[in-house]
């Protein structure tokens, strides 16, 4: 392999490295800046973990299902509305419906 070759081969390689890094330090990031939000979420549209009875992401039964969650951005969810909610805005974990 020639020189000129071999310097390509380790610009790529650490060209592809660094994609990968910066890739999974974004996904980090994002996954750290958001928190569950409880009762906001549209029937069919929920994240995950509705209750019982459902199964995961997309299994809430009705809408602002009061046991069901959607990622939002953290510090958002107690300012989103929640017809169900006590307070009448989201929760940070599951609650009883009004």
């Amino acid at each position: 392999m020639s020189q000129s070759r071999a310097i390509q081969t380790a610009a790529a390689a650490l060209a592809l490295g660094t994609a990968l890094t910066l890739a999974n330090t974004a996904v980090a990031a994002e996954g750290a800046a958001k928190e569950k939000c409880y009762g906001i979420a549209l029937k069919g549209k929920n994240d995950c973990a509705a209750g019982p009875g459902t199964t995961c992401a997309g299994s809430s039964k009705t809408d602002y299902q009061a046991n069901a969650w959607k990622y939002v951005p953290k510090g958002t969810c107690e300012k989103t509305a929640s017809p169900s909610s006590p307070t009448g805005q989201g929760q940070l974990a599951a609650f009883k419906a009004k």
